[in-house]
């Protein structure tokens, strides 16, 4: 396969532009069929173009219009904002406080660098098949929480076009939602602890809510092939550490002890959980059955972006947008 030379994109970036770009399709999402007057109007869009230039607050008439614009412009990269209460591109001549941004899409950004503690196979911007089992399952559960969990209909989920996939939530209620809701929203969707020196990001109750009970079931498809084989997740002993670090003090000796007695991570999970089970757990609440469960929640569990999902006026790069 031929290599890419970066030398070359500003002029496949014109063919791309010319010939290829959706835009019939692209101006018939955005516009939402023409139901709501001026709204395509009203919408945000950015370009970042040939050296990081930036520019924000774009919009346009028409489908015509956009064409015409993106093939001058040919951005190195899209991105879509909010609905606002004026057009975009007049923002400096409306009153101070007037231009608002009004509505927007639900979105969700899952990104694979937010993993990187518990992916063995690649780290920062690189992603191969053995990790990108990683979105796969967090589509699976983000998607059915939405369908079944907040009854929403229309979801688009897109590569994000680098190390994730990105899903926009397009029901005409849905766009309405205020910043708090949507901050519910994806607090809902959200298990995972953040921050680097959180060593036990996920911790359950007694009670599984049963959101956490079907995500469960659904890693379970994943988690031997994924977890298991293909990250090997208790190949050594440095790996092992990180698994003791989840559970009780009171069985990291044992556990320690043992561990070199098994030759795989298969045989090291069956002796993991089966150790798990022989705690009394009306003893120690820290080893109930659901710590096997936040063992598989911390490692394959949808890790979201909450800032980009419940600003309105947040942009979020858009499908069809080239990544160089």
């Amino acid at each position: 396969m031929e290599t890419f030379d970066p030398a070359e994109l500003p002029e496949l970036l014109k063919l791309y532009y010319r010939r290829l770009f959706p835009y019939a399709q692209y101006y018939r999402w955005l516009n939402y069929g023409g139901v709501i007057k001026n709204y395509f109007q009203h919408c945000e869009s950015s370009f970042t173009l040939k050296d990081d230039i930036y520019i924000r607050y774009q919009s346009f008439n028409n489908q015509s219009e956009l064409e015409k614009e993106m093939q001058k412009m040919n951005p190195y990269k899209i991105d879509i904002g909010a609905v606002y209460s004026h057009r975009p591109n007049q923002h400096n001549t409306v009153k101070l406080g007037a231009f608002q941004a009004q509505e927007k899409e639900l979105v969700f950004d899952i990104d694979m660098t937010d993993y990187d503690d518990v992916r063995r196979c690649c780290s920062s911007a690189d992603i191969c098949s053995k990790c990108w089992t990683l979105m796969t399952m967090a589509i699976r559960i983000i998607d059915r929480a939405l369908k079944e969990d907040f009854g929403f209909k229309h979801h688009l989920w897109v590569y994000s076009g680098r190390r994730g996939v990105h899903c926009w939530v397009c029901g005409e209620s849905v766009r309405k939602l205020s910043s708090a809701v949507r901050s519910g929203i994806v607090e809902y969707l959200s298990l995972v602890k953040s921050g680097q020196d959180v060593k036990k990001k996920v911790h359950l109750s007694e009670k599984i809510h049963p959101f956490v009970s079907k995500s469960i079931n659904i890693i379970k498809k994943y988690f031997q092939e994924y977890a298991l084989v293909d990250q090997d997740i208790l190949e050594n002993k440095e790996s092992w550490d990180k698994i003791l670090a989840l559970v009780p003090e009171t069985i990291h000796e044992t556990l320690q002890q043992n561990f070199p007695k098994y030759h795989n991570s298969l045989q090291h999970w069956e002796y993991l959980t089966k150790a798990i089970s022989l705690q009394d757990s009306t003893k120690n609440d820290k080893c109930g059955p659901w710590l096997e469960w936040e063992i598989m929640l911390q490692y394959c569990f949808p890790r979201l972006d909450i800032n980009i999902s419940k600003g309105i006026n947040h942009l979020l790069k858009s499908p069809f947008s080239v990544s160089s």
